[in-house]
């Protein structure tokens, strides 16, 4: 039997990132909606499938899980409109809100996703994120040393970051870390101009595990050069990784090794960009068929949200900000 795999946002994202993969998975229907129904027609034209001129005709279709591709600064009203609906599963592009475009999340952008998550609770509904920097090769291996040779809590944290990468980064540091305690940041006085106009962004950080770091987002890297650096430091070793397809640096403590371990230079950073969508998209289908918890929950998304929204809340007011405390959520989101 064929999965059914609904689309919601038809535009730019969906079909570079997307349907390329899922239009080749042979158990896989796709089903699209649009608000401009001409938009939803041309994917299925482009891609196979059917086209709905209604939300509530897609979702009568009863698809296995409903994928929210929306630019988004659209995402909060799309989400609110497709759960009223209570379909079984929905995956979210990231971030799960911005309203004012991913270079500028807010703190209203944490009340609006906790929001949809209750919703989504609410409705029955599983929810799911894509942040596909967690199936980069390189990070994948790192998760498996980390793991395998016992390297133990996380105990320091340093990221640099373009924009364009933000969220995922937070993202990555949650994902070795666990969620923020506190977080303290300052902004720049001049906004730059890159991939977004923006103030550029430092916070310091201390972990619910109790480990501290320090991330800087900016708009002000060349985007020809690497798009991040991220330093994760162990109790027992460390890694370093930079940029989409760069090397991933290994110090193990117990070991006294230093390695350093390469992709194939044939392969570009769109490449290894384009292939992680495949591979979430891969490890998300998997676990619809098996009836397993999605690899990236929704609740990730929201703890992304809610790292920024500090980061915002202190800026503010110049001071730190315990996120239980002002940013609280609800503790059976958090299950």
């Amino acid at each position: 039997m064929k999965l059914k795999i609904a689309i919601v946002g038809t535009g730019k994202v969906a079909k570079g990132s997307y349907l390329p993969y899922l239009s080749k998975v042979p158990d896989v229907e796709l089903l699209y909606f649009n608000r401009t129904h001409e938009k939803a027609s041309e994917a299925a034209r482009q891609f196979g499938g059917r086209a709905f001129g209604r939300l509530d005709d897609l979702v009568a279709e009863n698809p296995d899980a409903v994928l929210v591709l929306t630019g988004e600064r659209d995402r909060y009203e799309a989400a609110k409109a497709l759960l009223a609906l209570k379909p079984r599963r929905v995956l979210f592009e990231k971030p799960l809100v911005a309203e004012n475009g991913q270079e500028d999340v807010r703190p209203s952008d944490f009340h609006k996703g906790h929001e949809v998550l209750r919703l989504a609770r609410d409705a029955g509904t599983e929810t799911a994120m894509i942040f596909n920097y967690r199936f980069f090769d390189q990070i994948k291996k790192a998760k498996a040393i980390v793991s395998e040779r016992g390297f133990g809590e996380l105990v320091h944290f340093t990221g640099l970051v373009n924009y364009a990468c933000w969220s995922h980064c937070i993202d990555l540091m949650h994902f070795f870390g666990g969620p923020a305690a506190e977080v303290a940041a300052l902004a720049s006085g001049k906004a730059r101009t890159g991939f977004a106009t923006a103030y550029d962004t430092v916070a310091a950080f201390r972990l619910q595990g109790g480990g501290t770091g320090t991330l800087i987002g900016t708009s002000g890297i060349d985007f020809k050069a690497p798009l991040f650096e991220l330093t994760f430091a162990f109790e027992h070793g460390r890694f370093s990784v930079r940029d989409l397809d760069g090397d991933l640096e290994v110090i193990d403590y117990r070991t006294r090794n230093h390695e350093l371990h390469s992709l194939y230079r044939e392969v570009s950073r769109w490449d290894q960009y384009r292939a992680s969508f495949a591979k979430s998209l891969e490890a998300y289908l998997a676990s619809i068929r098996s009836g397993s918890p999605p690899p990236v929950p929704g609740i990730a998304g929201l703890l992304e949200l809610q790292f920024e929204a500090a980061a915002k809340e202190s800026i503010a007011r110049r001071r730190p900000i315990a996120l239980a405390e002002e940013f609280p959520i609800d503790k059976e989101l958090e299950a």
